[in-house]
């Protein structure tokens, strides 16, 4: 959070339930020491007070384009700042920056700065999932515009699904990194390949075997490449949207996943395996349901295809294959034997029946184990923060294979 000291930050705040955690957002950014101009929208104000914000950031409150001290405070605001932050940022705030409408203070001080601007989601699942929303986020994350979040979670009205806005340390670590100007850029120009999801294996056209993986730790690695600069491709099981600034590759069965990992991963500097892939499908699917009245059938299995054994026969020079090795007991061995069999650089091993970590959840604990012999025990964190660890070591193994030609071609 040094990044933040004597930078001058607009925090606008929109009318979400969520809106009450920008004052956490607020408090963070203060302690880091930078200048923190709140931005309220009018709806903002139904769910939190601008009293809070009067006496907690370095600057009262502002609401009117109209009301201010100066006739144009969005100019004022927009030259002035260092960074925008939005958070919570509804549909509606989201939608009239990616048209362009400035139909309040916060949104023409959006459209009026050149500052980096860091815009963090928050609405209900469906809200979230319309495809204008989609198309919106796609657009700004197109301008180059941050996105943070959203994560998945319990929403407002008691149910489960995306749409949580990212908690108040997740959005003033971003915020730091973005204007330190370094990590969020150190994968520009890189090719990644993630895989997210459980694949669904046909027993017929109604029942599948299949596994517990949300997709969670895929995407969070999807969402952590894009923001650093990285064109990434998603090959997902998941019927959710595609994270900000990532290409989408729809699949479903172990076999479709094997397809799409040949014909993306080729020509990709990073190829990350977060996919919890079958190790076995029914041999010969039925065409029709199968009937209770007709008893229980017998369903022969047999192997899927080995996807990352594949990958790593074949894998181009100076590509940096990741696979994943979902355990239940001797995580460290079987992580071991894993990288020892399938030609990957790293496995990223998890006990899935740990509390707190694995499928499902928002954290995870991980062992990285090296192909050059290093271990790396990442503890119990968000499953983003899991991504940003991982990819530091991708990063920094890149760095020093081109530092290690560089040195070859030199003593040549």
């Amino acid at each position: 959070m040094t990044s933040v000291a004597g930078k001058r930050i607009v925090l606008g705040v929109s009318g979400g339930i969520a809106a009450y955690k920008a004052v956490e957002v607020c408090r963070r950014l203060m302690d880091g020491g930078a200048h923190v101009v709140p931005v309220l929208t009018k709806g903002a104000t139904r769910f939190v007070g601008r009293t809070t914000f009067d006496a907690l950031a370095s600057e009262p409150a502002r609401m009117s384009l109209f009301d201010e001290d100066g006739p144009i405070p969005h100019t004022a605001l927009g030259r002035n700042a260092d960074c925008v932050v939005v958070a919570p940022a509804t549909a509606r705030v989201i939608g009239a920056y990616a048209a362009g409408i400035s139909s309040d203070l916060l949104t023409a001080t959006l459209i009026a700065t050149r500052a980096p601007v860091v815009i963090c989601p928050a609405m209900h699942t469906e809200m979230w999932e319309h495809p204008a929303v989609v198309d919106n986020i796609a657009t700004l994350a197109g301008r180059g515009v941050h996105i943070v979040g959203p994560e998945s979670g319990r929403l407002a009205g008691g149910d489960e699904g995306a749409g949580r806005l990212s908690s108040p340390e997740r959005i003033a670590d971003e915020v730091g990194r973005i204007l330190a100007g370094g990590a969020p850029g150190d994968m520009a120009g890189l090719s990644v390949v993630v895989t997210a999801g459980g694949t669904r294996e046909p027993i017929d056209p109604v029942r599948f075997i299949a596994n517990r993986s949300s997709g969670k730790q895929g995407y969070a690695f999807a969402e952590e490449a894009a923001c650093r600069g990285a064109e990434v491709t998603v090959i997902s099981t998941i019927d959710r949207p595609a994270p900000a600034g990532a290409r989408m590759v729809r699949v479903g069965t172990a076999e479709e996943m094997a397809s799409a990992a040949a014909a993306e991963a080729g020509g990709a500097d990073v190829v990350v395996m977060a996919a919890a892939v079958a190790d076995f499908r029914p041999a010969a699917p039925a065409g029709v349901k199968l009937k209770r009245r007709d008893g229980v059938p017998a369903i022969t299995l047999e192997p899927t295809p080995d996807i990352l054994a594949s990958l790593g026969s074949s894998k181009p020079g100076g590509q940096i294959l990741v696979g994943f090795a979902a355990e239940t007991c001797d995580v460290a061995a079987n992580a071991a034997a894993k990288l020892r069999d399938k030609g990957a650089d790293y496995i990223v091993a998890n006990d899935v029946a740990a509390d707190h970590a694995g499928f499902a959840h928002d954290t995870n604990e991980v062992l990285v184990l090296a192909s050059d012999g290093q271990t790396h025990q990442i503890g119990l964190r968000s499953k983003r923060q899991v991504a940003r660890a991982v990819l530091d070591l991708v990063v920094a193994e890149r760095n020093a294979r081109t530092e290690a030609r560089a040195g070859s071609k030199e003593r040549q």
